[in-house]
């Protein structure tokens, strides 16, 4: 199930650039009266019941040109998130810079 991004803090600057929603995850639980406990990944401190109107299903592409590989989690450092870089695709230089 995706979960929608409502009433979830993160690092993001905006909430125009944060994500829509997070990745899937599976449902360990059903509470009842539409509560769900899924399992979330050992960095999140939030709690791990959900409303049923915060989850989607996960529908599997038809195609093969339609899958797309999840960005990894970020690593959480002194309470901020942080990626590690695994290359430098273009630079664009300005000005006298090297």
């Amino acid at each position: 199930m995706w979960l929608e991004n409502k009433n979830i803090q993160s690092n993001q600057p905006s909430k125009k650039l944060d994500n829509k929603r997070y990745r899937p995850f599976r449902i360990l639980k059903d509470i009842g009266s539409g509560i769900f406990q899924l399992k979330l990944p050992e960095g999140w401190v939030i709690h791990n019941m959900f409303n049923k109107d915060l989850l989607i299903r996960c529908v599997e592409p038809k195609f093969k040109g339609q899958h797309e590989e999840l960005a990894p989690l970020p690593i959480i450092i002194n309470e901020e998130e942080e990626y590690e870089v695994e290359e430098v695709r273009k630079h664009r230089k300005w000005g006298r810079e090297i």
